[in-house]
C-alpha cells in the first residue's frame, strides 16, 4: 500500500492570515470614519445606513436616531430646520389673542354636542411626542416633549451627549397652581411636570377630530399652540375635561387658558357644547373688562332687528319665502353673531362686502362667506 500523502498546511494558514488583515482593515476604516464624523459635529453614520441606525444614547437635534419617544415611522429623521429657529417659532406659536378677539371667535365655533367617544384611543393622534410633524418645533431633531420643557422651564440644563435636547433640570412657575416646581428627569421624578393639551385628545375626538385626518390629528397632539408643562397631579385632576368640567386652580390664568382653547379649536375646525361655550365665554368676560368692547357692537344690530319687523311687515313677508335673495338678510328665526355677523340661507351666494364674515343661518346654523365654487354662506 502507498503511504498517505501529508496534507498540505500552509494553504489554510494563508487563509486565516488574509481573513484577520481583512477584518483588522474594515474596523479601522471604519473607526476612522466614526472619529471624523465626531470631530464635525455630527453622528457616525458611516456603514450604518445600509444596515440599519445604530442606537443613540439619548435624544439629539442633529443626531440621524430616532429621539426617544419620536415616531418610529418617520423618514425624515436629520433635522430639517435650525434649532434656534425651531425655539424661537415654539415660543411664537403660543402667543394667545386678546378677550375680545377671543370672544369673536368663540362665536363664530360651532356649538353642538358631543360626538360619541367609540373608537378613540391614544394611537388616533399618532406616537406620542413625535417630532414627524409639521406644526412649529416638527423635524428639528428633538422630540416634543422635550421641546415644550425647555420652552416653559427656566433655569435648565441638558442632559449630556443629547445635544441640547432632553432636559435633565430647570425650575417651573406652573401657571396651574401658581407654585414653582423643581423638575428632575428621573424615573419616579420626571412626572412631577408633565405637558398638558390644553383641548384634551379626547375632548377633541369627541368634538370634531375624528373628521381629521391621521396627519392633522398627529399634527394637533404635538402642537406646542395645545401644549403646556404644568403641575403633574394637577393636570391629572384635570383628566379629559373641558372648560364647564374643569379649569386653572390658579384663577389669574383662566383668561389666559381657555383663549388658548379657542384659538386650538378654531385652528382645528373644532366644536364646543353648550356648556363649553357658555363656561368660556363667563371666563372671557372677566378679562378686566376687555370682553365688554367685544359685545358692544352686538346691541346696535339687535335692538334694530327687534324694533324694524312690524305685523305688517311680517305680512308682507310671508309669501316671500321663494325669493331667499332678497329675504336673505332678514331669515325668519336667526339671531346675530356677537361678533356682528348677519343672519343668511346655507350655500347662497354672498355680496362681496361679506367676503371674510361670519353669519348665522335660519336655523341657527354658523357659517361664514368663503370661495367655494364662487363666494356662498358655508358652515363654519
Amino acid at each position: 500500500m502507498p503511504p498517505t500523502p501529508k496534507k498540505r498546511l500552509w494553504p489554510r494558514v494563508v487563509g486565516a492570515f488574509v481573513a484577520v488583515f481583512v477584518v483588522l482593515g474594515v474596523a479601522s476604516a471604519v473607526s476612522d470614519a466614526l472619529r471624523g464624523d465626531a470631530g464635525n459635529g455630527r453622528s457616525g453614520t458611516v456603514g450604518v445606513t445600509a444596515a440599519g441606525a445604530a442606537p443613540s444614547s439619548g435624544p439629539s437635534r442633529t443626531s440621524t436616531a430616532v429621539p426617544a419617544g419620536a415616531s418610529a415611522r418617520s423618514s425624515n429623521t436629520t433635522p430639517t430646520v435650525d434649532p434656534a429657529a425651531a425655539k424661537s417659532q415654539i415660543a411664537k406659536s403660543t402667543h394667545t389673542r386678546k378677550p375680545s378677539a377671543a370672544l369673536a371667535e368663540l362665536a363664530a365655533l360651532r356649538v353642538k354636542g358631543r360626538a360619541p367617544k367609540t373608537a378613540y384611543t391614544r394611537g388616533q393622534f399618532g406616537p406620542a411626542w413625535t417630532d414627524d410633524v409639521t406644526v412649529a418645533g416638527g423635524h428639528n431633531g428633538c422630540d416634543t416633549r422635550n421641546d415644550i420643557l425647555a420652552r416653559d422651564l427656566t433655569a435648565i440644563t441638558f442632559k449630556p451627549g443629547t445635544r441640547d435636547c432632553a432636559v435633565l433640570t430647570g425650575t417651573l412657575h406652573d401657571p396651574y397652581t401658581g407654585k414653582t416646581i423643581v423638575f428632575h428627569r428621573g424615573i419616579g421624578s420626571s412626572d412631577a411636570v408633565q405637558i398638558d393639551h390644553v383641548v384634551a385628545l379626547s375632548d377633541a375626538w369627541q368634538t370634531g377630530a375624528q373628521q381629521l385626518s391621521a396627519a392633522q390629528r398627529q399634527n394637533f397632539a404635538n402642537d406646542p399652540l395645545n401644549l403646556q408643562a404644568v403641575d403633574g397631579p394637577t393636570n391629572e385632576s384635570k383628566g379629559a375635561g373641558d372648560a364647564a368640567t374643569w379649569l386653572p386652580p390658579n384663577k389669574a390664568y383662566r383668561c389666559t387658558y381657555v383663549t388658548r382653547q379657542v384659538e386650538v379649536k378654531t385652528k382645528y375646525h373644532l366644536w364646543v357644547t353648550p356648556a363649553e361655550h357658555d363656561a368660556i365665554a363667563r371666563v372671557l368676560r372677566t378679562c378686566g373688562g376687555t370682553a365688554a368692547a367685544a359685545t358692544t357692537p352686538s346691541i346696535t344690530p339687535a335692538t334694530t332687528r327687534a324694533m324694524t319687523p312690524s305685523p305688517a311687515a311680517s305680512t308682507t313677508r310671508a309669501p316671500l319665502p321663494a325669493a331667499p335673495a332678497q329675504t336673505a338678510p332678514l331669515s325668519a328665526g336667526c339671531t346675530p353673531l356677537s361678533n356682528g355677523g348677519h343672519c343668511y340661507k346655507l350655500r347662497e351666494f354672498c355680496a362681496k362686502r361679506y367676503r371674510g364674515t361670519a353669519g348665522v343661518s335660519a336655523d341657527g346654523e354658523r357659517m361664514v362667506c368663503r370661495d367655494n365654487n364662487g363666494w356662498r354662506w358655508e358652515p363654519v
